[in-house]
């Protein structure tokens, strides 16, 4: 009998995850990409990929309604969720992740024209 509860030992799903590099750059792991996308005339987007599943998307797109901009987390096939801004806001969004410690710049990749 004993020795069918060695099976119900405790597991961490999240122990893989854990930030104990001693880094510095915040926990984000891999790149944040910052890209742009053509709507219609001079209208465009800006999306923001990558941030640490840790993070709050939809509290870090109120935040960025800031810049004087709409902003949603929409779910993307490819990419999973990501922040979209209307307007070219990709340089208010690499100083706003760098400034907050989110991810250091040389974490943030900015695409575009």
């Amino acid at each position: 009998m004993t020795a069918e509860l060695g099976n119900l030992k405790g597991y961490d799903p999240f122990a893989d995850t854990e930030d104990n590099d001693g880094s510095g750059a915040g926990i984000q792991g891999g790149l944040i990409h910052i890209r742009i996308q053509q709507r219609n005339g001079r209208k465009t987007l800006t999306t923001v990929q990558g941030i640490h599943p840790k993070f709050d998307l939809k509290k870090l797109a109120r935040v960025c309604k800031k810049f004087n901009c709409n902003g949603t987390v929409v779910e993307h096939p490819e990419y999973g969720e990501v922040i979209q801004l209307q307007g070219d806001k990709r340089e208010a969004m690499n100083s706003f992740l760098s400034e907050v410690g989110i991810a250091s710049s040389d974490l943030i990749k900015v695409h575009g024209f």
